[in-house]
């Protein structure tokens, strides 16, 4: 016997001060686009292609979707009946905007237009995912346990291979992180794992016309001289505005502009030829970076020395004052951290490292990428979740906003969010949590609903029960991750840049405070 319970809420578009969309919004909504598209089989140019769909078909779609969970769980009161709760999220749109968002679907390259340019898309142009697209929906998916047959096929195909490179981003602005190890955890990436034409057989950087998983580096020329000088690794700034927009979860080329910006006042790249046409165009701004063919740079002795592909003097003077400003910023007062019960006893030096790295927005992007290939990125990505609607519910408790029941229905959608991704059982980023508070967390689940008053009082206490079940997690990552992350020999170099070797329990700080809101990588 089962009964049924919907909670509807509907979704409104945040947007930045550059007035763009947030970028986990826009990812959610593309994907749900995509869930929604029957995704066949097209003829274009007299070759057939799969996973295609018209423009047509994504707008009629686009102007009203409709993305629907459903979690199972038994009554708490009869144990025979089951208790099917339903969440239904809806984007609603104008035409006008819906063609306005499909366009920018195509810039932050999602999609691609098969037999049609940009400029000149029509209701019959067929489209299709680009690798990166195919990677936005693969997370999107997974963490929303969507196994429908059209999506699984494509998740399922040689098309999905690209590892995007997962962003930090600050949650109240949405704008990139951009300190200086972040840059540089960054342009690792960017210029590839391995030095060009190593022993071990990588490529050479002329060689690099295709990035068919992101972890190859950008596309570039190698031992070129210009005005009689030589330099060993060179790129134009158009591939590095490629490589940023195909190989990392940036939806703007403005930012990708903003990245590279970041590489030449870091010293990790110089400017080599000028475009003097793209300067006369844009004025003072266009010195600082030129995104054309004709605009080079080279790589700098220090960038090699960050990449690993030249010896790095650990004891340098750069390294000894990133030291101190670490020690200097250990020495403060202890963070209050909410997922760290006071007095708590066992490893406490690798919970004070968890606490580090999480605070780190470099360290975090690593962290999240070793979890990832240990395939318990869920753990992070929950106890991320629950920091950011800890942090909004208790603003919008404090300022009364709850009272308002269009308000409270919002944060009652966002709760079954997070039960139906990791807490729910079968969830598909079912978490390792105590069976006995995963029974409590599903049976007040269950009381999510009649009047106002009630459904307030037991929204505190799921609230209150996903606050412990981080606490787990926390205690879960600190005990099983963290140690194995500062084995691995590949981030062997940036840890010792942050001397974990000397955090302890005794209070040490991050940069910032788990209980401000956190910075957060792309979802």
């Amino acid at each position: 016997m089962s009964d049924a319970t919907r909670k509807s809420g509907s979704r409104m578009l945040r947007t930045t001060d550059e007035d763009r969309p947030f970028t986990r919004d826009f990812k959610d909504l593309f994907s749900t686009l995509m869930v929604s598209l029957e995704l066949g089989s097209r003829r274009v140019r007299f070759t057939k292609i799969d996973f295609t769909f018209t423009v047509e078909e994504a707008l009629n779609n686009l102007s009203s979707l409709r993305f629907t969970q459903s979690a199972r769980m038994p009554d708490p009161n009869d144990a025979s009946r089951i208790i099917t709760t339903t969440s239904t999220t809806t984007f609603t749109m104008a035409k006008e905007m819906a063609r306005s968002i499909f366009q920018n679907f195509i810039q932050a390259r999602f999609l691609e237009p098969l037999n049609a340019t940009f400029s000149s898309l029509s209701k019959g142009t067929v489209c299709t995912m680009t690798a990166k697209g195919i990677a936005v929906l693969h997370r999107f998916c997974n963490r929303n346990g969507i196994t429908a047959p059209h999506v699984m096929r494509v998740l399922q195909s040689p098309r999905n291979k690209m590892t995007l490179l997962i962003l930090e981003r600050d949650l109240t602005t949405d704008k990139l992180v951009v300190d200086r190890a972040t840059i540089e955890v960054i342009f690792r990436r960017f210029a590839g794992v391995q030095a060009p034409g190593a022993i071990n057989g990588s490529p050479a950087w002329e060689d690099r016309t295709d990035y068919p998983n992101g972890l190859v580096g950008v596309e570039g020329m190698q031992d070129i001289r210009v005005n009689g000088s030589k330099y060993k690794y060179a790129f134009t700034g158009k591939s590095a505005i490629n490589w940023l927009m195909d190989c990392c979860t940036t939806i703007d080329e403005r930012e990708t502009y903003r990245v590279c910006e970041q590489f030449i006042e870091h010293g990790l790249v110089i400017g080599v030829v000028e475009d003097k046409s793209y300067i006369e165009e844009n004025g003072q701004a266009a010195l600082n970076f030129q995104p054309t063919r004709q605009a080079i740079y080279s790589l700098t002795p220090r960038a090699l020395k960050v990449c690993g592909w030249a010896v790095s003097d650990r004891l340098s003077d750069e390294s000894i004052n990133r030291k101190r400003e670490s020690r200097a910023a250990n020495n403060s007062p202890a963070s209050s951290n909410p997922a760290i019960p006071s007095g708590a006893t066992g490893d406490v030096s690798n919970k004070s490292r968890l606490q580090y790295i999480l605070n780190d927005p470099s360290l975090r992007l690593l962290f999240r990428e070793y979890l990832a290939a240990s395939f318990c990125e869920e753990n992070l990505a929950f106890y991320q979740d629950v920091t950011e609607y800890l942090d909004n519910y208790n603003k919008s408790k404090m300022s009364d906003e709850l009272k308002d029941y269009h308000k409270l229905q919002d944060y009652i959608a966002g709760v079954f969010g997070l039960y139906n991704s990791f807490l729910a059982p079968g969830s598909p980023c079912e978490l390792n949590i105590d069976h006995a508070l995963r029974n409590r967390i599903s049976s007040e689940m269950t009381g999510l609903s009649g009047d106002e008053q009630r459904i307030a009082r037991n929204l505190d206490e799921v609230v209150s029960l996903c606050q412990l079940a981080q606490v787990t997690i926390f205690k879960l990552m600190a005990s099983d991750s963290v140690p194995k992350f500062c084995r691995q020999p590949r981030y062997a170099v940036i840890l010792q840049e942050h001397d974990f070797e000397t955090i302890s329990g005794n209070g040490s700080r991050p940069a910032s405070p788990v209980s401000a809101p956190m910075r957060s990588a792309e979802r």
